[in-house]
């Protein structure tokens, strides 16, 4: 599903909430289209930015709304850590633990689903007697690019931005 369009992407999820007997509003539809096209995670205020070109009237509830939805319906996660939403790349897959690999440098989001630890999940919640509807795991660390800027020991010859480390807002993932 990563190399989806995000046409392709709001086509799937129709599909899914009509199997599901769940609307997907025009301006939910739009939520999930902006999410689509982002390269990583995004605020709901960013978000709400974005929407108010399509929707000059769109209020924070109208995102909050719609974000509620999406998460419902399994097509977006939220990342806590860094109060932001990303696309769910695996939404075909409902019954996925997603682990959220977060750049404490950058604030990228990368999402990878955690084969095998599911079982090691659910036997818990079991144990426990809970019924797990899902489950979201975050690591943090350094993305490939903040990893290499890190290492980086030639700060004056190198083409790294070093003042880069205050921008924990990344969209990129």
């Amino acid at each position: 599903m990563t190399n989806m369009t995000s046409q392709q992407i709001l086509i799937q999820a129709e599909k899914m909430c009509l199997q599901r007997g769940v609307r997907l509003t025009s301006q939910r539809a739009e939520v999930l289209r902006l999410m689509a096209e982002q390269p990583g995670s995004i605020s709901a205020y960013d978000l709400l930015d974005q929407l108010r070109i399509s929707e000059p009237q769109a209020k924070p509830p109208t995102v909050y709304r719609a974000l509620d939805f999406l998460l419902e319906q399994g097509f977006i996660h939220r990342v806590e850590s860094n109060n932001s939403y990303v696309m769910c790349h695996h939404f075909d897959a409902p019954a996925h633990t997603s682990v959220m690999l977060v750049c404490d440098r950058c604030a990228a989001v990368t999402e990878k689903q955690a084969q095998g630890v599911e079982k090691i999940i659910a036997t818990l919640a079991g144990e426990a007697q809970f019924a797990l509807r899902h489950s979201v795991i975050e690591a943090h660390g350094l993305c490939e690019n903040c990893a290499a800027v890190e290492a980086c020991t030639r700060h004056e010859s190198c083409d790294h931005d070093h003042q880069d480390e205050g921008k924990k807002r990344g969209k990129r993932g």
